[in-house]
């Protein structure tokens, strides 16, 4: 009997904010098993997210996280640290994928068959459900954020560019898991280009 094909699907969630570290997923699906809303995580709410994430678990084949960390971003720079989150979690696998399949145009370095599918999070039920994993996980890990660091408001902008993050920044300077390498956190730490 031939050996079942076990697609892993892959995204990353977290390269635009200025804080925090930048999660990955990687999941296999059961092929015979589909789960209804599986698809961008942007495109759902937070409470879908969260039901699916617990949906997923119980029923992928396997599932890991990776991440990368701050200080790591700002060593390697941010494509490459979504790349090594991405091959961290595709190594955290319990089950060894026959091929993998990454969101987006760049793929990780991993030791299956890989390809770069573009909006594949809305093509791939796998990659769409890797996006709500990681999703979800940085979220949850901003929460954390937010109770160590309470006046940069992290529980609302998740670390993204906001008006209200800006301000925090410029009130209260810059934080430990601030991404120094990004353009308006170097310029607050005047650190030259």
């Amino acid at each position: 009997m031939p050996e079942p094909v076990l697609i892993a699907g892959v995204d990353e969630a977290g390269r635009g904010p200025l804080a925090g570290a930048v999660f990955a997923a990687a999941v296999i699906l059961d092929p015979t098993r589909s789960i209804e809303g599986v698809t961008d995580s942007k495109k759902l709410t937070a409470k879908k997210r969260e039901r699916l994430e617990l949906e997923i678990q119980q029923h992928a084949v396997a599932w890991a996280i990776g991440r990368a960390e701050v200080e790591e971003i700002d060593e390697i720079n941010i494509l490459q640290a979504s790349l090594l989150a991405m091959s961290r979690a595709v190594d955290g696998l319990s089950v060894a994928p026959t091929h993998v399949q990454v969101d987006g145009n760049q793929c990780p370095s991993v030791r299956y068959p890989v390809e770069a599918i573009i909006k594949g999070d809305a093509l791939i039920p796998a990659i769409g459900a890797a996006s709500i994993l990681a999703k979800v996980a940085r979220d949850r890990e901003l929460m954390v954020l937010d109770e160590q660091y309470p006046e940069y408001g992290f529980a609302r902008h998740k670390g993204y560019p906001t008006k209200a993050h800006f301000a925090a920044l410029e009130a209260h300077g810059v934080s430990p898991v601030h991404r120094r390498s990004f353009g308006p956190v170097r310029r607050l730490c005047a650190i030259p280009a």
